[in-house]
């Protein structure tokens, strides 16, 4: 069954933590991958478009400020120019007329010495004219620069015009293919790709590592949760690191931690509440037999009989009160608070316990001061304050004395209740607001207690922000303090 379970809640791979994580880290290093080839590139780019057409149309302006001295342009006089003039090495140098016929074409060897076309053979159209659109740009007064890589060179155009009093004569221009440069961006590249290609395949190991160790210690939670979930309060995780994760592990510990003391008593609880309800059933079972199987009985035997069925059966009410009770506080929400003099309800509970301490020869003395106000349900206050003077009474010696007093101290109202009876051990004292929990466990199923009245007090004193608290009295006895918040003077609300 377990390993059943364990099939259904497994995660398919590609929708675990662990891939999820892994194609997270891939995708954030394949972007920085991808910005590392492409804007380098770019901007080295840029960084030569830049230089060439600095250099480009300062060629040009130089060899434009050369020509203009001619008065008008003819092959002869433009190429004995351009000869003196340095290439700067420039793939191709055309000057043309305004009508854009060729004057000059460093790419041809009859331009460059100034010779004609063989006679009756007229030059190709291409070779007459230069049908550039830099060149038309130029011609009509423009200096135009042109730049991009391609073939692996960077291929660079630059025309000017050549003005000579504010006119026109004719164009230059220029064309330069750098493969240098290429070279450079093209080995730059081939680097960028082996780097990332490196770190492409470091990425993956490492996003591969770091994702199955993220996914382990998840994992391990998850592990864990499932184990407590079966039952097993004491397993605990150790947490490694100071990550959120390990705040985590930490948190899961404290909290099975509480799982565990709470399973603790609750088992004991349910162990101690069955014998606490056995016992009273199991005297009523035995004395209704003893009746119904003990053939002439003497009938004041069985009024004795009937009357202790009754105190059992009263004690078995009070158990089953005092569980519900603590249900109550448990379970249901607070109901609805009003403004409680402690005083008056403790003296209500004085007057109707006084009964009681008379019967055992116990004397009550009260100092119950006014103004003591707080914040709380009239009930469960008087229960809380029947239950103190109760158990002073209770576990008292016959002719002993009970003080209950009610006072005010800063912003608390306190309810003090001590006794001159048998006392509490100092080992016990921690325990006596625990569920079932007795000092004299015999003592007590005499006087007809629960072990439940103490924790009803202490719940409830909880319940409305108070608190409760038991000490020796001096020089015999015990006193029990419960603090509540003094009332604040707000309008009455749930």
């Amino acid at each position: 069954m377990a390993q059943e379970r364990q099939k259904q809640n497994q995660v398919p791979f590609f929708s675990s933590l662990q891939m999820k994580y892994a194609m997270s880290y891939l995708a954030i290093f394949a972007v920085v991958l991808v910005l590392m080839n492409t804007y380098p590139i770019i901007a080295s780019q840029d960084l030569v478009f830049t230089s060439k057409r600095d250099a480009l149309k300062s060629q040009t302006a130089v060899m434009a400020s050369a020509l203009m001295e001619l008065e008008s342009l003819s092959a002869d006089q433009v190429a004995r120019v351009m000869n003196m003039l340095d290439s700067m090495g420039l793939t191709r140098i055309l000057v043309t007329d305004p009508s854009g016929l060729i004057l000059y074409d460093s790419t041809r060897d009859s331009a460059r010495k100034g010779e004609a076309w063989p006679e009756g053979v007229e030059p190709p159209e291409e070779y007459r004219y230069a049908l550039y659109k830099e060149v038309v740009s130029a011609l009509r007064g423009y200096d135009v620069f042109h730049s991009q890589y391609r073939d692996e060179a960077f291929t660079s155009t630059a025309a000017a015009p050549i003005v000579y009093r504010g006119m026109v004569i004719g164009a230059i221009y220029i064309l330069e293919v750098d493969q240098a440069q290429g070279a450079l961006l093209l080995n730059l590249q081939q680097n960028l790709r082996s780097i990332s290609l490196v770190i492409a395949v470091v990425t993956l190991a490492m996003s591969a590592l770091f994702s199955k160790i993220l996914a382990g210690r998840i994992a391990a939670l998850l592990r864990a949760i499932r184990i407590v979930g079966e039952g097993e309060y004491g397993h605990r995780l150790q947490p490694v690191g100071r990550d959120e994760i390990a705040q985590l592990a930490g948190e899961f510990n404290h909290l099975t931690d509480r799982l565990q003391t709470t399973e603790e008593v609750r088992r004991r609880f349910v162990s101690d509440a069955s014998h606490e309800l056995k016992t009273p059933l199991a005297s009523i079972r035995l004395l209704a037999d003893s009746i119904l199987h003990g053939g002439q009985i003497d009938p004041e035997m069985v009024r004795d009989f009937v009357t202790d069925i009754g105190s059992e059966a009263d004690r078995l009410a009070r158990v089953t009160e005092h569980l519900l009770a603590l249900t109550r506080l448990d379970s249901l929400p607070a109901a609805k608070t009003e403004r409680v003099d402690v005083s008056q309800v403790t003296g209500r509970a004085v007057a109707m316990l006084q009964p009681v301490a008379e019967a055992a020869s116990v004397t009550i003395e009260e100092s119950l001061r006014p103004g003591c106000f707080i914040r709380c349900t009239a009930d469960e206050l008087y229960q809380v304050c029947y239950n103190l003077v109760e158990n002073a009474i209770k576990y008292n010696f016959a002719g002993g004395k009970v003080f209950v007093s009610v006072y005010r101290d800063r912003d608390q109202a306190l309810l003090e209740v001590g006794d001159t009876g048998v006392g509490i051990p100092e080992e016990d004292l921690p325990k006596v607001f625990n569920r079932f929990y007795r000092v004299d466990k015999a003592r007590s199923r005499a006087a007809g207690g629960t072990g439940l009245g103490l924790s009803i007090v202490r719940d409830t004193a909880r319940r409305y922000g108070g608190w409760v608290t038991a000490r020796p009295r001096s020089p015999e006895g015990s006193v029990f303090t419960a603090g509540f918040p003094l009332y604040q003077g707000e309008e009455d609300k749930v």
